[in-house]
């Protein structure tokens, strides 16, 4: 009886509950346009379904995985994509699912400043407290955790992106088998 009682408490976390905020893990895998399993550094999974919220997908830039972004609004369609660069091997980019901290329009790296003194990381989406966030860069170099965007697409996907809301996931496998189907329908390619 404690073990039924212990699965249902467990299928609730999984189907019924909200979205966790921020769950860092070693791997996530797309299951579906909208669900993921987390497997974290202890091995645990879990799954985790974002059908009902706005989310920014990373793919990032690694063999097996796509080298970019995908914003999925509430109905789980892909509506925008575009390239990206994530961290350099020395600065690997934490995998897991997380949510928008904070936006900040302008910005200069703190651990990494411009010698020139220009803001280099403007259109900031901050999605951890080390400081890693989506914004405006190059993306023909990798950056120290951060995923850089491309100053064509930063602007839209900062307007849309909102704080407390918005989650944003890393993942280093593909995402373009579930994304594909919207890309096609949207003329997104």
């Amino acid at each position: 009886m404690r073990r039924l009682i212990g699965l249902w408490i467990a299928a609730v976390w999984i189907v019924g509950a909200k979205a966790p905020t921020q769950l860092q893990g070693r791997e996530v895998i797309p299951n579906t346009k909208t669900s993921f399993t987390v497997i974290g550094n202890d091995g645990q999974k879990h799954v985790v379904d974002l059908k009902g919220y706005e989310f920014i997908v990373v793919s990032v830039r690694e063999r097996g995985s796509d080298g970019r972004f995908y914003a999925v609004d509430r109905d789980g369609d892909v509506w925008f994509t575009g390239p990206i660069t994530s961290g350099a091997n020395d600065f690997p980019t934490p995998s897991g699912i997380y949510t928008v901290l904070s936006k900040k329009r302008y910005y200069m790296s703190k651990n990494y400043p411009e010698p020139s003194g220009i803001n280099n990381m403007d259109y900031s989406l901050f999605f951890t407290h080390q400081g890693h966030a989506l914004h405006k860069g190059n993306v023909d170099w990798m950056s120290h955790g951060c995923i850089h965007i491309s100053p064509k697409h930063i602007p839209t996907l900062f307007r849309w992106g909102k704080v407390h809301q918005t989650r944003v996931v890393i993942t280093r496998n593909t995402y373009m088998p579930m994304a594909k189907p919207d890309l096609i329908k949207y003329n997104l390619r």
